[in-house]
């Protein structure tokens, strides 16, 4: 079967799954899934909260990056593995049907070649082929992997393996401390109701190293990377169309990240993030505390949609700390994703470099820009 056909099939069970109703299976056996809530002051747990939850809705593991080649060449790349557990409950079932859902999209930013690489997946759970382990960092998708590794007497790393077409990549990322909970303690809010919420960790300032193919050209590659884990039930607020995400690595060994969900007209009606200091102390965002402003947009040629590929963020002041404003710059403006096929989503992903706004305007960070809702609202 090719890989056209796996992809159309794919995007057909995906459909199956989350959109018709019982009465098409037939009516026995099958009724509508009841997922847990996400409460306020669940302390999360490691390695355990590393690996899968399968009874949440909506669970992502997202790495992204920058590599340097031999040459020099930088790229950026991202690779992100999503659990569905579909809404109709078909326990008891055939081992075929689609308890669990794996879908993945991966990226590489080219900007010697002035184009986004990207490919994607979409089956059911089907061990140990298609699997994400509950105990530990452990997703794959055929040859498409992310696993948690820690060889006895070594420092514990995550491998990266994604074979697509034009490209692959094969990446250890080792981090450089503990896991950099979010929110209140890992309990992130996307608005102002509370069961509109994930539970969600980041690993900024992973040190990458392997290995990238690209055109059938091999390089030997280093850089650094970020990567997240959320799990969900319910985080779209009705009002929502989607939402604004940066993660970025800092030049002074610090880490930001900053988002803001958007209702139907553009208009911010929530926000949040994580600020982590050269020296490890950490402060969380509140809403109030973060301001995104366009500076410039750029409009695709496919879909038609306008992203601000260009923004300042400022962060406000807090006791000693002063304000703070940075500009956000793509590494080029055509990184937007085409996942109709497995999510059903069009946005842009891509990476970024950022710099100090104002009069000194000097790169203080590089990572990626995540923009989504442009195209048509985004349906969670």
């Amino acid at each position: 079967m090719g890989r056209d056909t796996r992809g159309i099939l794919a995007a057909a069970l995906l459909w199956l799954a989350l959109w018709q109703t019982p009465a098409a299976f037939g009516g026995a056996g099958v009724g509508v899934m009841s997922y847990p809530p996400v409460i306020a002051g669940r302390a999360l747990s490691f390695p355990r909260d590393h690996g899968a939850h399968p009874g949440y809705r909506t669970e992502w593991w997202y790495v992204t990056g920058w590599l340097r080649d031999e040459a020099g060449r930088e790229r950026g790349f991202q690779l992100t593995f999503f659990r569905v557990r579909p809404p109709l409950d078909v326990t008891g079932s055939s081992r075929f049907s689609p308890q669990q859902l794996i879908l993945a999209h991966a990226a590489l930013a080219d900007p010697a070649n002035g184009r986004l690489f990207h490919a994607e997946r979409a089956e059911r759970v089907l061990p140990p082929l298609v699997a994400a382990d509950a105990g530990n960092t452990d997703v794959k998708l055929h040859d498409w992997r992310l696993a948690w590794s820690a060889p006895a007497g070594a420092p514990g790393h995550y491998r990266a393996h994604v074979q697509a077409g034009t490209f692959a990549f094969d990446l250890e990322l080792t981090p450089d401390g503990e896991p950099l909970l979010n929110g209140d303690a890992g309990f992130s809010r996307k608005a102002s109701a509370p069961e509109h919420a994930s539970y969600y960790y980041s690993r900024p300032q992973l040190k990458a190293e392997g290995q990238l193919r690209l055109q059938d050209a091999q390089h030997v590659v280093s850089g650094k990377a970020w990567l997240d884990h959320e799990w969900s039930s319910e985080i779209m607020p009705p009002d929502a169309s989607g939402w604004d995400w940066i993660g970025i690595n800092l030049d002074d060994g610090g880490a930001l990240m900053a988002f803001r969900m958007r209702n139907l007209d553009g208009a911010q009606i929530w926000a949040g993030g994580t600020l982590r200091m050269p020296d490890g102390r950490v402060r969380i965002l509140a809403p109030d505390a973060l301001h995104f402003s366009v500076r410039r947009s750029w409009r695709s040629p496919r879909s038609g949609a306008t992203y601000p590929v260009e923004m300042e963020l400022e962060i406000a002041a807090e006791g000693a700390q002063p304000a703070r404003r940075v500009r956000i710059a793509p590494m080029m403006d055509d990184q937007e994703l085409d996942s109709r096929r497995s999510t059903g989503a069009i946005y842009w992903e891509g990476a970024v470099r950022v710099f100090e706004a104002g009069a000194s305007a000097r790169e203080i960070g590089r990572g990626y820009l995540e923009m989504t809702g442009y195209a048509d609202p985004l349906k969670m």
